[in-house]
């Protein structure tokens, strides 16, 4: 028997397919829920919303935008939610909301309607036409944010229990889509229902899931150690909660990704905020802390994760597969301005705090395994990576499946882009 929706399970549903129907359940919702006036209702459909609904309406006074995440199950799942407070309590800049409501299955937020800019949109434009003067404005704003993050980090970085850490919502974005909730059992989630005994369509092949679990990875000629299959497998053991106490725990947002981020530019000095602190913690695994916001703002992008149409236009993605070896040949590369967020995220917040947890001998020997099997989840399981399932299409799933094996194993020999992130980044490298 099929278990009913939850209210926004069951919004986010009609928005794909009756549009007036979800207005008319979101109206209700949002009047039961903050005995408030809608007017003017209107539900903002953008490429960054992969597990979210947002939107517009106003009352006779003021204009206002909502928004909120839902996740399969969410009632099963761990963690206290949207703690804004902290976030604002530790002095990181974050955009409060005015009404809140933390139920699951019934989780919403909504904000005094702003005009300022998600960081995310900026960044798309600077993707398509670099602007230099706007991506050293883009890079600062950028830069400021992160030691903001550090300081924080570092004061609040404390022991922490298992049962602490088993406490944070953040797994409900990394362990709790590799499981099935409900029986603890592996593989389940989306791990299962995305991946396992599905068919997956290449230009140049097509393979069974065994075929791609388990196959040698060449990825432009460059043989990588770990199979898909085991990305997969090293992560559910390393993002695993009861693995995850030995790097302390901190205060962060946890799901900074640029479109949960606004944009303030005056008069060419820009500043950045957050929004949307649906898995904030303060026991948050220190390892996991910036994991998404790293993985979401550099690696899903230029367009291949958000604008998967956009990518198959603009780059080529080739499959072999032969004698169980996999080949995946692309001319995707990361653009200049995401190549300086990846910089000014190594510079000015995993070098440093990694070099501190080391010093607070807090750094487990496995840290660079565990962030590993962090960006590697990050697209595996925010959406489908199979071509026709989802948005993906044999181009953008391609390149997919490289992006994901590409941060989450080192290759046999020699180096690449995201090798040279953590040779950046690792204490024992810089004294």
């Amino acid at each position: 028997m099929r278990e009913p929706q939850s209210r926004t399970a069951r919004i986010r549903a009609l928005a794909k397919s009756d549009e007036a129907a979800a207005l008319a359940e979101l109206r209700l919702f949002l009047t039961e829920t903050f005995d408030i006036e809608v007017l003017d209702l209107s539900i903002n459909y953008d490429q960054y919303s992969l597990n979210s609904l947002n939107g517009f309406f106003r009352d006779s006074k003021d204009r206002f935008f909502f928004k909120f995440h839902q996740e399969e199950g969410e009632e099963e799942m761990s963690g206290e939610y949207y703690r804004a407070d902290l976030i604002a309590k530790a002095n990181l800049p974050i955009d409060l909301p005015i009404l809140t409501s933390v139920q699951p299955g019934e989780q919403i937020l909504v904000y005094r309607r702003r005009d300022d800019r998600r960081f995310s949109d900026v960044l798309r434009e600077l993707d398509a036409e670099h602007d230099e003067k706007q991506a050293a404005i883009v890079d600062l704003a950028e830069r400021e944010l992160n030691e903001k993050i550090l300081t924080v980090a570092k004061d609040s970085l404390h022991p922490v229990t298992l049962e602490q850490v088993a406490n944070e919502p953040i797994h409900r974005l990394f362990y709790e889509r590799l499981i099935d909730i409900k029986t603890r059992e592996a593989p389940g989630g989306r791990f299962k229902k995305f991946y396992i005994g599905q068919s997956f369509a290449f230009h140049g092949a097509t393979l069974s899931w065994s075929e791609l679990a388990d196959a040698r990875l060449l990825l432009n000629g460059q043989a990588m150690t770990s199979t898909i299959g085991e990305i997969f497998n090293q992560a559910l053991v390393n993002l695993d909660p009861a693995n995850l106490a030995n790097a302390g725990g901190i205060v962060a947002h946890g799901d900074a990704h640029n479109a949960n981020v606004w944009f303030e530019n005056h008069d060419g000095k820009a500043q950045l905020s957050y929004f949307d602190p649906a898995f904030a913690g303060e026991h948050f695994p220190s390892i996991l802390s910036e994991a998404k916001a790293t993985f979401h703002n550099v690696f899903a992008h230029p367009f291949w994760l958000y604008d998967p149409q956009v990518a198959a236009e603009s780059f080529k993605a080739q499959v072999q597969y032969e004698a169980g070896v996999l080949a995946i040949d692309t001319d995707w590369a990361l653009t200049p301005v995401r190549q300086r967020l990846l910089r000014a995220k190594a510079e000015m917040f995993w070098k440093p705090f990694l070099k501190h947890l080391k010093n607070r001998e807090l750094l487990p020997d496995n840290w660079e395994a565990t962030l590993r099997s962090a960006l590697a989840m990050s697209p595996a399981l925010v959406m489908n990576l199979r071509a026709h399932a989802e948005r993906h299409n044999p181009t953008s799933s391609a390149i997919g499946f490289y992006v994901t094996a590409l941060v989450g194993s080192r290759p046999v020999h020699g180096t690449n882009v995201v090798t040279e992130f953590f040779d950046a980044i690792d204490p024992d490298k810089h004294g």
